[in-house]
């Protein structure tokens, strides 16, 4: 039995997005208004990753016009709620201030599991796309594994901040740049790239990449479906001539997913070398 109604699930929906509208145009008019924006945020990501809820919007009928839109409009304003705690986190680090909010550790988390689906190690170079005010995937990745690192965001007050967390952390294995896949000479190079969940453009950036990337490079593509694309944005259709989705990395309690992408004849070979393998034994 669901004790979470639809018409509850809904309300609740339109209830969060009034208030993320209130927090970013606060926001937007330097209003100091960071502790509610922690707590709405805290109290988004336990609504999000409440099973009862998951399992209403699963048995809600077909959605209509105006419920997508309601969705659409709310991940929107949670993403930039998101993008603003993240300035505000670096910002309050850098003044020696205390940490903030749970849901970056539930970030964290999700962060640890991408490791092992992903294979990354100290030989591993890694680009980074849309990495944020406060790099916390970059610092991850290189104090666990010691693979070198770049990240990128068009956000230029993002880069601006994140560079300057690096350099009071003395982290010089880290670079940050604010360029296009297209632009950095780094992207050729790259074994895995991983994107960050909050970028709408992330499935037209993966279909750019297939021509700028290496034969064997894994994609790792952080995303939410279902109650999750509320936070996130959700898996998309590729071409699979292109790309090939291998694995996906599942996360219940979190708030995102990871799906890793590999090209699709670099899948093919992989498969055959298995094959050639498993045969010779």
């Amino acid at each position: 039995m669901i004790s979470v109604e639809k018409d509850s699930l809904q309300q609740q929906m339109e209830s969060f997005l009034s208030r993320f509208r209130q927090l970013n145009k606060a926001f937007e008019l330097n209003d100091q208004s960071y502790s509610e924006m922690e707590e709405t945020i805290g109290q988004y990501t336990a609504f999000i990753v409440h099973p009862e809820h998951e399992a209403a919007w699963s048995a809600m009928p077909e959605q209509t016009k105006h419920f997508k839109e309601l969705a659409e409009d709310l991940r929107q304003e949670a993403c930039h709620c998101v993008w603003a705690m993240e300035k505000h986190r670096a910002r309050a680090w850098l003044e020696n201030r205390p940490d903030i909010a749970d849901y970056f550790h539930n970030i964290e988390d999700c962060i640890e599991a991408e490791f092992q689906g992903a294979g990354m190690n100290k030989h591993s170079k890694v680009l980074m796309i849309g990495s944020g005010a406060f790099p916390m995937t970059p610092l991850l990745i290189q104090r666990r594994t010691g693979a070198q690192v770049v990240g990128i965001d068009i956000d230029a007050e993002a880069n601006r901040l994140a560079v300057q967390v690096l350099q009071k952390l003395e982290c010089r294995e880290i670079q940050i740049e604010q360029l296009t896949v297209d632009q950095l000479s780094f992207t050729r190079e790259a074994t895995h790239i991983i994107f960050a969940s909050t970028i709408p453009e992330k499935f037209d950036l993966l279909q750019q990449l297939h021509d700028l990337t290496n034969p064997d490079v894994i994609i790792a593509m952080r995303y939410g479906n279902g109650l999750k694309s509320l936070f996130n944005y959700p898996l998309l259709e590729v071409s699979p001539a292109l790309w090939t989705l291998s694995e996906q990395v599942r996360q219940p309690g979190q708030v995102f997913e990871t799906a890793l992408y590999r090209k699709s004849a670099a899948v093919t070979a992989f498969s055959s070398a298995r094959g050639e393998f498993h045969g010779s034994c």
